[in-house]
């Protein structure tokens, strides 16, 4: 039993999240190599534990090992943020039914404060909890549970890599065994470039780690990598952050499924990012100060010329109107765009985000605010309501070139009716 004084901290993760959601409705594909692919079928994002195993790596372009694919009858799979989003908000309700002293960390990850539990077994608890989350939803999860954030992140890692655990590990009273088990790249917050640092230390653990004395690491990194070290000795620096921080910035960004060549089609996906940024802007109250607009060629291909451009404008005053932001994109895109490129990438990305009533400039006409601010709640309530594009600007145009190459996509099962997976199961 732990001291119900003490703050102790579990770390939810889902294993191999995008994976584990393509077999929830495909059971057939259970111990099955599994490869999710990013926008357009370009490179791997997620992989099946067989997978890894195989040797395939996040990142690696899929045009480069068709070969193995095939050779080990891997199941490719186009990305489907659209069940894997719907998933996540499925899992993340669940665990909010054990404990509401959560911080949603990313789509896959949760930290729950345990210390409302009054006390009680902790590990029998977060063990029914992840029996829970694999039967209503399918997903298997690995929980780590220590005295601060990072010490959860560990035994979660922990967790993952020994069986034996059931898929629940807790930071022991004495921990040199699982630290001396951990590599330091794997520790949370250390990353790629500090590890690499710290083996020229001899530091090659989390039980290396934990001995080093926290000033120095202050001295020769800083102090967030001075906050970690203490975190594994004990000392809690990282408290749970149940309300998100608002973004800074938002960009919409993404490579076209074949080269664009003309301003008409360039000109519809920039109009379609500004599109798709302003909604976001307007789900989350927020307005942008400035806006940069951007494309390019395809940065690998050397046969074909190569042209990269971008513009910056202000915004007078703040918005997150479609047509306003449309209409300064375009306007800051057309005079540098160059015939006879075949571009690969566009995208918009705005900057100094605020939220709250915006200040209007002297002469900003209030009956022009309140009419485009009722034309945004119509037309974002049918977009809801009948689909994302229902109503949508003509600037956006209808040649489809926004539409992502997704031959390997599969049905997005939970979120529309007409997807919705059907099981005769022995019906006559």
């Amino acid at each position: 039993m732990v001291n119900p004084q003490v703050a102790m901290y579990a770390l939810a993760d889902c294993n191999n999240f995008y994976a584990s959601c393509e077999r929830i409705f495909e059971p057939n594909l259970e111990g099955k190599p599994v490869v999710v692919l990013s926008n357009n079928d370009g490179c791997i994002i997620a992989r099946s534990q067989e997978s890894k195993e195989l040797g395939f790596q996040m990142g690696e372009p899929i045009f480069k090992c068709r070969e193995r694919v095939e050779q080990h009858d891997v199941i490719v799979r186009s990305s489907n943020f659209a069940l894997y989003g719907d998933m996540s908000r499925r899992v993340m309700q669940t665990i909010r039914l054990f404990s509401p002293d959560i911080e949603v960390y990313s789509i896959d990850e949760a930290f729950i404060k345990l210390n409302g539990l009054k006390g009680r077994n902790y590990e029998a608890i977060m063990q029914d909890m992840r029996a829970t989350i694999l039967q209503w939803t399918g997903i298997p999860v690995s929980i780590g549970i220590g005295k601060t954030k990072t010490l959860a992140k560990l035994a979660n890692h922990y967790a993952k890599k020994h069986l034996e655990t059931g898929g629940v590990a807790t930071i022991p009273k004495y921990p040199a065994e699982m630290f001396r088990s951990v590599d330091i790249e794997n520790i949370w917050g250390i990353g790629r470039q500090w590890s690499k640092k710290l083996r020229n230390y001899g530091i090659k653990t989390a039980h290396d780690l934990v001995l080093l004395d926290p000033e120095f690491m202050r001295g020769s990194f800083n102090s967030i990598a001075m906050k970690t070290v203490m975190e594994l000795q004990g000392h809690t620096h990282f408290q749970l952050e149940q309300s998100p921080e608002q973004r800074k910035t938002l960009l919409r960004s993404r490579s076209f499924a074949k080269p664009v060549a003309t301003w008409k089609e360039l000109s519809e996906a920039i109009a379609s990012h500004a599109t798709r940024a302003s909604e976001k802007l307007r789900n989350e109250k927020l307005f942008a100060k400035s806006l940069r607009v951007f494309f390019h060629t395809s940065l690998f291909d050397h046969r074909t010329p190569r042209h990269s451009a971008s513009a910056v404008v202000e915004l007078i005053p703040p918005t997150n109107v479609t047509h306003i932001l449309i209409k300064a994109a375009l306007e800051l895109a057309k005079p540098i765009w160059k015939s006879g490129f075949q571009y690969k990438r566009a995208g918009v990305h705005l900057t100094d985000l605020s939220s709250g009533s915006v200040q209007r400039s002297l002469f900003d006409s209030s009956e022009k605010h309140a009419r485009d601010k009722r034309m945004m709640t119509l037309l974002d309530a049918v977009n809801i309501k009948m689909g994302g594009g229902t109503l949508h600007f003509a600037a956006t145009g209808f040649t489809k070139v926004m539409q992502m190459r997704q031959r390997q996509k599969s049905p997005r099962y939970t979120t529309h009716w007409n997807e919705l997976p059907e099981c005769l199961c022995g019906l006559s």
